[in-house]
């Protein structure tokens, strides 16, 4: 057997780019894995290890054609939005995993960087995403106190049911968004439960809205 062609595209300058693709991964892996996310640590390891193996493959086995050389490549960037749409999921007016999918993303493509020997690119990108996931935490933290998370029962009689369109529209005035969670009947009565992320500085007007609607009877919030 010969032995040579496992050294025939080796280099000592691909063992520099696995060092430092694995120490990327567990950069970014110990940021989700800190936050207890599904996709952490190894995880996010894995994913930046494995996308700088298939660039480096790519690269060297369509090395002197332009059209292969990024053939594998290319398909990396598909079978990571499969991965990262796995770890998306919703529950209510929350969706929950938007964060980890990016990473996911930003790891396989700071992963690919360093397969085409793109160091600085990588590191850069790295510093990048560093900033805006910590900044954005900050961020939201001041925008999430300008919205109000509401439940809010509504009781019309059954002969004004013909009124709740209405109602919903003029809700709509005083939310980014409303959203009917659940109705109930009873004998004369429908109640309607709706998730509102309502604005702060308009919930007073929507209490005064609910409070002199002749179509409701009474509400809750």
């Amino acid at each position: 057997m010969d032995f040579n062609i496992a050294t025939d595209h080796w280099e000592a300058l691909d063992l520099l780019k696995a060092v430092t693709s694995l120490l990327v991964g567990m950069i970014l892996g110990a940021e989700r894995e800190l936050k207890d996310k599904a996709a952490g640590f190894r995880t996010i390891t894995l994913i930046c290890l494995g996308s700088t193996l298939f660039t480096l493959l790519s690269y060297k086995l369509g090395m002197g054609e332009s059209e292969d050389a990024t053939r594998i490549a290319s398909y990396v960037v598909s079978g990571i939005g499969f991965l990262g749409a796995g770890v998306i999921f919703k529950d209510g007016f929350t969706i929950n995993g938007l964060t980890t999918a990016s990473i996911i993303w930003i790891s396989a493509a700071i992963g690919m960087s360093i397969g085409f020997g793109q160091f600085y690119t990588a590191f850069t990108f790295l510093g990048c995403s560093f900033f805006i996931i910590h900044l954005g935490g900050f961020i939201n933290k001041k925008l999430l106190t300008m919205i109000s998370l509401k439940n809010i029962h509504i009781h019309i009689n059954k002969k004004d049911y013909t009124s709740r369109a209405e109602i919903e529209t003029n809700i709509n005035h005083f939310c980014k968004r409303i959203e009917l969670r659940q109705m109930e009947e009873d004998i004369d009565t429908i109640i309607l439960i709706y998730e509102c992320k309502v604005l702060t500085k308009k919930i007073n007007e929507l209490e005064d809205y609910l409070v002199y609607n002749k179509f409701i009877s009474s509400f809750k919030m």
